[in-house]
């Protein structure tokens, strides 16, 4: 197998990159373009818009490993170009209607635009760096940091097309799908050969590596549900602040959350690059287990915080600086936890029937920790958002031991 040149792996990443901030986006739109209705006479209100993001979450986590199975069948190129031509029709829908049947297709059809692309990209990736074990490790870190742009620029982007161009934002976003579209074209032109869709399912649900990671996978991506779904958007605008500093700190000011939100993208990723030039140099169980680490600091940090209220701005300052760095630090279990199971995988078929599994295993953590984040935060707020990160990571670290006396070397 030839090595991949690096322009071609930049341009996979890069297309992904702009496959998340398109989703994003195109989800803020949505909302805007809703409350825009609503303004007019239209009767919609919080339950459709909550009921469309469970549409669009709900199709990628069932979609997931049917599109592994047809990225192992069909190529995983064939998938990525399908998953973002698919995104820019469904997101354009939304622009050219108002009918709320019409809505739910569109948000199905964003949902099976990521579900075909997910496992596809993971799976190029995979076999791209398969003699090359210092590059997977910053390839994966990059995949990661690619996610992270949905979170930074997703929310800002929306705001700005829809105050300068309105329903024609859904073109704007439609476009980078298309874009995200040509960039894979190009960058996994000649990548990937088909092989039996069913033997490679078999093969990546016998694979023993997945079937460790699925533990300590799931309570960290519930930890995603967790802090990235509605709920800490909600709590960080609330009109009271139950005693404590976090809660309801942007009530005045929700225009915050989008900043705050970039400033924990931008800082996260700073640890994923670090992490990405000196992974090879640690096994990987070592780095899962510095990753768990900085990440009981960064709840322990953010509980000093939420109670930092009366103490000076430089205490604070401090406080959220050793946050930040802990926050670097828990940074490298993901792109770790991807090497591991692509090493795992090698050259095996069923890459994508893998990866496939491994989506669905994310997408089953992220409604987790959505609905338990839901019963935290109505049980003590902020505190309690730490309080089931905690006990999420402690899970976490059980797979990880158990994965570790498991796993040779």
């Amino acid at each position: 197998m030839t090595s991949v040149p690096t322009p071609a792996l930049a341009a996979v990443l890069l297309g992904n990159a702009l496959m998340r901030i398109a989703g994003a986006t195109g989800g803020v739109l949505i909302g805007l373009y809703l409350a825009a209705l609503v303004a007019q006479g239209r009767t919609f209100d919080a339950g459709l818009v909550g009921a469309l993001t469970a549409v669009a979450f709900g199709v990628e986590l069932v979609g997931s490993l049917p599109m592994g199975l047809l990225a192992d069948a069909r190529t995983p190129r064939t998938m990525m170009v399908f998953g973002a031509l698919l995104g820019a029709a469904a997101v354009q829908m939304f622009g050219l209607s108002s009918f709320v049947a019409v809505f739910f297709l569109a948000r199905a059809g964003e949902g099976l635009a990521v579900a075909a692309t997910t496992p596809s990209v993971l799976a190029f990736l995979t076999e791209a760096t398969a003699t090359d074990a210092v590059r997977r490790g910053k390839v994966m870190s990059f995949f990661e940091m690619s996610l992270l742009g949905g979170l930074a620029f997703g929310g800002l982007l929306a705001s700005l097309l829809w105050q300068s161009i309105g329903v024609w934002g859904f073109s704007a976003v439609a476009g980078l799908y298309v874009a995200a579209a040509g960039l894979f074209l190009s960058g996994a032109q000649g990548r990937g050969t088909a092989t039996n869709a069913w033997a490679g399912l078999r093969a990546a649900l016998a694979a023993p590596m997945l079937r460790r990671l699925a533990p300590a996978w799931i309570c960290i991506n519930a930890m995603v549900g967790v802090w990235l779904g509605s709920t800490l958007p909600f709590l960080l605008t609330l009109p009271e602040r139950r005693g404590q500093f976090l809660t309801g700190i942007f009530a005045d000011r929700p225009e915050g959350v989008g900043w705050a939100l970039l400033g924990y993208a931008v800082i996260f990723g700073t640890g994923v690059t670090g992490w990405s030039f000196i992974l090879h140099r640690f096994r990987r169980i070592t780095v899962l287990r510095l990753a768990l680490g900085g990440l009981f600091v960064a709840c322990l940090g953010f509980y000093a915080l939420n109670h930092a209220g009366g103490q000076p701005s430089s205490i604070r300052w401090l406080i959220g600086g050793g946050t930040a760095l802990a926050i670097m630090v828990e940074s490298g279990f993901t792109p770790t936890a991807l090497a591991l199971l692509a090493e795992a995988v090698g050259e095996q078929a069923g890459r994508g029937a893998t990866m496939g599994v491994y989506s669905v295993l994310l997408g089953v953590g992220a409604v987790t920790g959505a609905l338990l984040g839901g019963l935290g935060a109505q049980w003590a707020a902020m505190d309690g958002l730490i309080a089931v990160t905690v006990l999420l990571a402690l899970g976490a670290a059980a797979g990880v031991e158990w994965l570790a006396r498991h796993t040779p070397g």
